[in-house]
């Protein structure tokens, strides 16, 4: 664990340095300028002629104290900087790292947790560190230099400073036993606070159109009353540092006192006489002792705190795709087909079944295919192992007549365009989340592209057109505006291969049915993947597969299938004319002959999605 954190000091290692040297400073001064005042006491006492004495040490007790501020300010310096770009690295790392991360990998970590452990977790790290570069090395250091001198002013009174050591040890040693296993349950209690107040939020529409906001205000306080209990239970075992070194503090400076009092009043008049301001020193030299194991116990609970937010950044950190790329990868992919050998797939070694089970499939390049299926019955799990965002269980993919496991993986996404079930658009304007698919895309390519996905229409119709500004996630656009902006998108990239997993659920069957009808025209070229619950979506592709259960079910044209398929023609006629209810079965039949005339480019134009606003 700490090779892997270390790793993340890199640019700040001299900040990191510097601090503890001039904090070594000074400490050290801080622990000569009570024995300089024992010098200057002892002339005075003395009786030391003149004043040159006085402002001799006086002089250098200034210089002294100048000396150590200047030193202690720059080690507060140096240590805020390499904190804070500790912290800096170790969240870039974590990110970075990230982004490395295939699907499988990302499925072992909540999107609560990741943010919980890029957060709260990076800043208990990054304090840990802070008090470890300035107030870890100030505590010992000055507990050597401390004792040496009180050893030197004091002789065997400074035992009793050293006797109490190992027992504040032993007391830090048990708190700490005790206290990392309440840790180890307290951060889990953040990511399920984090994971309530995502839900929320992100479901907040739904939240208010339901009045459910008294459900959701008792669902946090109980996460938030659990994370409470917790922290709780953890920071009371470690309040126990305090009255621990404080009794310690007080007990040592008690005996201190007694003893040292008793030693001056026994050696009153004899050689060996002990002197107040001897007494006076030891007890300085004591209190720096033991406000530094004082400190050092905040130290102490604050890196017990952070043991195991090391320990989550750290498999974060150590968490190694389970994709790579060959030794020699090929970077040319030379046509969009595609071929499924005996593949099977699951998505955990320790899954009882496959999710995929002997999927045999021959795609040429440049065919339409459709893919019909039930809820559940793996059609994105097929897809998602074209362009290998999950490698196969058994069997191979092909693409280009290549297994693309000899792809490199960069190359071969480029070439597979996929428009996701989750339609998702950042921040940014319209032109700038198109440029995802193609960040040197010319305007002309992007509106060429919006043209194909129907989305230029609508895009023309906003005030600032192209250059209008998308919030985060696309609130303010309609579905269906959402999901052809997200087909343009794919389009940019010019890819071998367009993979549409139910990308125009949201919008109307006509202008389903031109998207359809420009990639016909316009890229035939690009072998096309439709995934879709509608029929219509899919009946005039060259071939439609039916997956049912992660099985093959049936491979046919439109005609084909409602002829031989028990499960196609199910759906369609549920879809069209199967409702019983004759109002709905008109309805079916308008909207299926509305996709067929628009198909053949004979409808006549309508509104889309009913009159779809920018919001």
């Amino acid at each position: 664990m700490l090779k892997t954190l270390a790793k993340c000091i890199r640019e700040y290692k001299l900040a990191s340095i510097l601090s503890p040297i001039f904090v070594t400073i000074e400490v050290v001064l801080e622990c000569l300028i009570p024995f300089v005042i024992t010098w200057l006491l002892g002339a005075i006492r003395e009786g030391a002629s003149g004043m040159g004495k006085v402002w001799m040490y006086g002089g250098i007790l200034i210089a002294m104290a100048v000396v150590s501020l200047v030193a202690g300010a720059l080690a507060g310096a140096f240590c805020a900087r390499a904190s804070a770009g500790f912290a800096k690295n170790v969240r870039k790392d974590m990110f970075y790292n990230i982004q490395t991360f295939s699907f499988e990998n990302i499925d072992k970590f909540s999107t609560p947790s990741l943010v919980t452990r890029m957060t709260t977790d990076v800043w208990n790290l990054q304090m840990a560190y802070m008090m470890i570069v300035r107030i870890a090395v100030r505590c010992p250091v000055m507990i050597v230099f401390a004792a040496v001198m009180a050893f030197v002013m004091g002789g065997n009174l400074a035992w009793i400073f050293i006797a109490v050591i190992p027992v504040l040890v032993i007391a830090l040693l048990i708190i700490m036993w005790k206290a990392l296993p309440m840790f180890q349950k307290l951060f889990p209690k953040y990511d399920d606070m984090n994971e309530s107040i995502q839900e929320n939020i992100k479901g907040i529409r739904v939240v208010k159109s339901y009045v459910r906001e008294d459900y959701e205000k008792q669902k946090f306080g109980k996460t938030s009353g659990g994370l409470c209990k917790e922290f709780t239970r953890a920071e009371r075992l470690l309040a126990w540092n305090n009255p621990i070194m404080q009794f310690c503090f007080y007990g040592v400076l008690s005996a201190v006192l007694f003893i040292g009092s008793y030693f001056i009043i026994q050696s009153a008049g004899t050689a060996n006489s002990v002197h107040t301001e001897e007494v006076s020193q030891l007890i300085v030299y004591g209190m720096q002792i033991l406000s530094s194991l004082m400190m050092f116990s905040m130290v102490f609970a604050m890196i017990v705190m952070s043991l195991e937010s090391a320990r989550r950044i750290c498999e974060i950190l150590n968490e190694k795709s389970t994709l790579h790329n060959p030794a020699d990868p090929v970077y040319e992919v030379e046509n969009g087909s595609i071929d499924f050998e005996n593949v099977s797939f699951k998505y955990s070694e320790n899954a009882e079944r496959n999710v995929l089970e002997d999927i045999n499939l021959h795609i040429r390049s440049g065919e339409t295919i459709g893919i019909i299926g039930g809820t559940g019955s793996s059609k994105t799990s097929l897809v998602n192992l074209i362009s290998r965002l999950y490698d196969v269980t058994e069997g191979e993919v092909r693409v280009g007549g290549k297994n693309v496991k000899e792809y490199d993986l960069e190359a071969l996404r480029n070439q597979v365009a996929v428009v996701l079930q989750k339609n998702v658009l950042f921040s940014g304007t319209i032109k700038e989340n198109l440029r995802w698919g193609d960040q040197n895309a010319t305007d002309e390519e992007i509106v060429e592209a919006c043209k194909l996905a129907q989305a230029d229409d609508f895009i023309q119709g906003f005030p600032d057109k192209y250059d209008t500004y998308i919030e985060q996630g696309g609130t303010n656009v309609s579905g269906g505006q959402k999901q052809r902006l997200c087909i343009a998108r794919a389009l940019l990239k010019k890819p071998k291969i367009l993979i549409l997993d139910d990308s125009t659920s949201a919008v109307d069957t006509h202008t389903d049915a031109l998207i359809r009808k420009a990639f016909r025209e316009f890229i035939p070229s690009t072998t096309k993947i439709i995934i879709a619950q509608r029929i219509s979506s899919v009946e005039d592709a060259d071939r439609i597969i039916v997956l049912d259960g992660g099985r093959i079910n049936g491979i046919g044209t439109h005609e084909e299938l409602l002829k031989s398929n028990s499960i196609y023609a199910e759906v369609y006629y549920s879809q069209v004319k199967g409702s019983g209810d004759k109002e709905v079965d008109a309805a079916n039949a308008a909207a299926l002959k509305e996709s067929l005339a628009a198909t053949l480019g004979d409808a006549p134009s309508a509104d889309e999605e009913g009159g779809e606003k920018h919001e």
